[in-house]
């Protein structure tokens, strides 16, 4: 068997380049920003420093050192069995939106609170914000069906000084919805984000679970059911039909909102998902859409988004909003 490269400069692979966990993790920094780490930190079968990613409680003391290390977030935490999210694919999405956002922008990246992102289902984690607010002074919106998520987000929120001026959170009012009752009228959004569920029903996750169980070498024990090292609730997991059927209910509600939001995005977990995910964008008549890669190791995935403006408009926003706001700071 090929060991991996046990360097610390050695990098891993298809991570986005201003990605800050480009390189393997530094468990000598990580524990010095968060000494709980120390106990979850293990010479693994490859004679690495790792942790065991079987283990949600070792996951989470790793992203809390990560986002203390790496973003200075001081207090965070998620309540058992809620999603806790690998950090370094999250960091990606953000800079491959900002990427996005670049290219209407002469290749600039617009930066600060000018910039407003809804985050749709911003879960217990509160993740996407966190980092978007850090690498780039967006302001966020985090929208989420659960209020015990809303409420553990503005929990981590409160704790983080400066976090709750910029980051809002608010309850999505109805269970089918994605974005009527989140967002106002005459309100606008340069992006929408979203992590959608994936499974089609609580069987299809537990299926997913163990599959991953097996994956990380733990057989589990019989009679037991595995628990995911990520964790996740109902809404994070699954919703009736999939992915696919929620991302195409994204796409139709958002011609509601055309001339609100610059780009609308969501990831896309799974390739086969893609080909009804373009039927639904063309019944919507959006007028560009593009498909973003991203990679993580062997873990493949990407991201589309969607715009209603044409050339004329998205010119007029860049200027009125982005230029503008940059010739100001």
């Amino acid at each position: 068997m090929t060991r991996p490269d046990t360097s610390a400069s050695s990098e891993k692979a298809g991570l986005h380049p201003r990605n800050r966990h480009r390189l393997r993790y530094d468990f000598d920094q990580l524990i010095q920003a968060s000494p709980e780490l120390a106990r979850f930190v293990k010479v693994n079968e490859f004679s690495n420093v790792s942790i065991d990613f079987s283990d949600m409680q070792a996951v989470k003391a790793l992203n809390r050192a990560l986002l203390k290390r790496h973003y200075d977030i001081t207090d965070w935490d998620i309540p058992a069995q809620y999603l806790c999210p690998p950090i370094p694919g999250r960091a990606d999405y953000l800079h491959h939106l900002a990427d996005l956002l670049a290219v209407s922008n002469g290749g600039v990246i617009p930066r600060g609170e000018h910039v407003r992102v809804l985050d749709v289902g911003v879960g217990a984690n509160v993740v996407y914000p966190l980092i978007g607010h850090r690498e780039y002074g967006w302001r966020f919106v985090g929208a989420d069906i659960d209020p015990v998520a809303i409420a553990n987000a503005q929990r981590i929120l409160d704790a983080n000084e400066g976090l709750a001026e910029a980051i809002e959170l608010r309850l999505q009012p109805f269970a089918s919805a994605v974005f009527k009752g989140i967002v106002r009228a005459g309100e606008t959004f340069d992006l929408t984000l979203c992590n959608p569920p994936f499974h089609a029903s609580k069987e299809d996750a537990s299926a997913g679970s163990r599959r991953k169980w097996q994956n990380l070498g733990k057989g589990g024990i019989q009679g037991r059911a595995p628990v995911l090292n990520f964790g996740g609730q109902g809404a994070e997991l699954y919703c009736a039909g999939g992915e696919e059927v929620f991302v195409s209910r994204m796409i139709d509600e958002s011609v509601q909102f055309a001339t609100q939001c610059f780009w609308f995005t969501t990831l896309v977990s799974k390739a086969a998902n893609l080909p009804g995910v373009y039927r639904a964008l063309k019944k919507a008549r959006a007028l560009q859409v593009k498909t973003m890669d991203m990679a993580q190791g062997q873990k493949k995935s990407r991201f589309v988004a969607w715009t209603f403006l044409d050339a004329n408009q998205q010119r007029a926003w860049c200027s009125s909003r982005w230029q503008h706001a940059a010739r100001i700071e």
